[in-house]
C-alpha cells in the first residue's frame, strides 16, 4: 500500500470511530450529551464543579457548541446553570436528580453492547486493538515532533 492510501484509509478509520454509536437507537443522550455529563460527573466525583469552557476544551468543541448542548439539556430538566457566587460571568454546570439515573441507565446499556462486541471479538484481540492503538498513537507523535 502506497503512503497516500494509508493516510486515506487511516482518515477513513477515524471517521468511522468517531461514528461509533455504543447507544442503542432508544438512548435518551446523545453522543456529545453523554460525553459532556460525564465530565460533570467526573469533576463530581472528585468534589468539585465544573464551567462550560472546561467542558469544551475537553470534548473538543467550542463553548457555543457547548452552550447549545447545555440549553437543550436544561430545557429536559437534565442540567442547570448556577452562579459561582464570586464572579456574575461564571456559571457552573450541575446534574438534576433526573440526569442521573438516565446517565447510569445509558452506562449500563453501553456496557451491555461493549461486552457482546468482546464476547464477539475475544479480550485478546480488544486487548490487541487497544495496543495497536497506544504504539500509533506513539509513532505519530515521534514523527510530529521529529517533523518539527
Amino acid at each position: 500500500m502506497e503512503i497516500n492510501e494509508y493516510l486515506l484509509k487511516l482518515f477513513q478509520t477515524l471517521k468511522d470511530m468517531e461514528d461509533l454509536n455504543l447507544f442503542s437507537y432508544a438512548a435518551k443522550l446523545s453522543k456529545t450529551e453523554f460525553r459532556l455529563i460525564r465530565e460533570i460527573v467526573m469533576e463530581g466525583e472528585q468534589g468539585k464543579n465544573i464551567i462550560s469552557s472546561e467542558i469544551a476544551r475537553r470534548l473538543g468543541i467550542t463553548r457555543s457548541a457547548v452552550s447549545q448542548v447545555i440549553t437543550k439539556l436544561e430545557q429536559r430538566d437534565i442540567v442547570k446553570r448556577v452562579p459561582s457566587g464570586t464572579d456574575r460571568k461564571t456559571f457552573y454546570i450541575l446534574l438534576s436528580e433526573r440526569c442521573i439515573s438516565l446517565f447510569e441507565e445509558q452506562c449500563r446499556e453501553a456496557n451491555a453492547i461493549m461486552e457482546r462486541v468482546v464476547a464477539d471479538l475475544g479480550e485478546e484481540k480488544m486487548r490487541q486493538l487497544i495496543s495497536i492503538y497506544d504504539e500509533f498513537s506513539l509513532a505519530l507523535a515521534r514523527a510530529r515532533k521529529a517533523a518539527e
